[in-house]
């Protein structure tokens, strides 16, 4: 049995309490300067307001004030903040890391820290710790299908691990194993994290062909825009293949969980989906983000990071030139305001 602090109190965040519970751990559930009032209610009814479900005995919920006392004598880390919020956790958690205290996070995005170079998470908590914390630990995530209700539902699903320690991972998969949460680990960081991201991006775009069968007064049955939906889908797997290569990922997670497996899914449910729905319905990004108000949209996010970068990744000859057209026209519809036309005359080029 160990003592996990987990950071951030979303419905992600305190998701991953259940497995990690279950697995016969005391769970540390601390909550970000904006987890307030969900923390609040889980000290009077320990039950998450979004997620609507009750936490499980081993689970203490702390506010952010509380972290010192939260923290001692923890054993792991689990981090749990958005995207935006990942050199926060980092200076946050700063004076709490020592040497070999793993350290997981289930954030997904990328970062592009110079010109045309898009880095994993994992590495941007770690370049945001001072300089002398970086070499006594080295950040995980966790990829893979978890939707956070039915991770708190104890719903069947098989996620990955990775890091480049594979110590530290056997170690934190020993620790969070269920019955139901099955974990394997792999040390290609930059395949399973490049994948991790992107597959918002790429399931927003998929979510856009609900939007466009209900837009003509379709409604959901085995005649709809399955079509297009399953093209969207076969382009976004290409273009991640592209992207994993081109940053140095082995382009075997595409079809694995991280990849396909959890573009499935969130084309299935989420706010990625939904979002896109809201797209293909003919609404703009910002007013798709206004009918969202208080979502955290990480699928924008990435879109506007990736595609941001993409001038400058053919520059320095990472890719090719008119080799993301999808990831391209996603990102003219969230920066630039362009409403849904996928460009399908461009798909699946050499």
């Amino acid at each position: 049995m160990a003592t996990v602090a987990v950071i951030g109190a979303g419905m992600m965040g305190t998701a991953l309490c259940t497995p990690i519970a279950d697995a016969g751990n005391d769970v540390r559930l601390v909550g970000t300067h904006l987890d307030a009032e969900w923390v609040s209610a889980m000290k009077s009814t320990r039950v998450h307001p979004k997620l609507r479900m009750p936490l499980p005995d081993r689970v203490t919920p702390y506010a952010i004030d509380e972290l010192d006392v939260a923290m001692v004598g923890a054993d792991m880390a689990a981090v749990g903040v958005s995207s935006a919020g990942v050199r926060w956790a980092a200076e946050t958690l700063s004076p709490h890391v020592r040497s070999g205290l793993p350290i997981i996070a289930v954030t997904k995005g990328l970062e592009e820290m110079a010109p045309g170079v898009l880095n994993v998470l994992p590495d941007v908590f770690l370049a945001a710790l001072p300089e002398a914390q970086r070499p006594l630990v080295s950040p995980a995530a966790i990829g893979g299908p978890c939707i956070a209700g039915e991770i708190a539902r104890r719903v069947q699903t098989c996620v990955v691990f990775t890091g480049r320690d594979r110590a530290s991972l056997e170690r934190l998969a020993a620790a969070f194993t269920t019955p139901y949460y099955n974990i394997r680990v792999s040390t290609d960081i930059v395949g399973v994290e490049v994948c991790a991201a992107l597959k918002n991006a790429y399931a927003m775009a998929v979510g856009i062909g609900a939007g466009l069968h209900e837009s003509s007064g379709g409604i959901a049955g085995p005649v709809a825009q399955h079509n297009w939906e399953a093209a969207v889908f076969a382009q976004a797997c290409l273009e991640m293949d592209r992207l994993v290569r081109a940053l140095g990922g082995d382009a075997a997670q595409v079809p694995h969980l991280a990849g396909a497996g959890d573009l499935l899914v969130t084309t299935s449910g989420g706010r990625s989906s939904r979002l896109g729905r809201l797209l293909g319905l003919g609404l703009t990004y910002p007013q798709a983000r206004e009918q969202m108000a208080g979502d955290t949209l990480e699928s924008a996010d990435t879109v506007a990071v990736v595609g941001g970068a993409i001038p400058r990744m053919v520059e320095r000859g990472v890719i090719a030139s008119g080799s993301l057209p999808l990831m391209e026209h996603l990102h003219e519809i969230i920066v630039q305001g362009r409403r849904a036309n996928m460009p399908f005359e461009l798909f699946f080029r050499e």
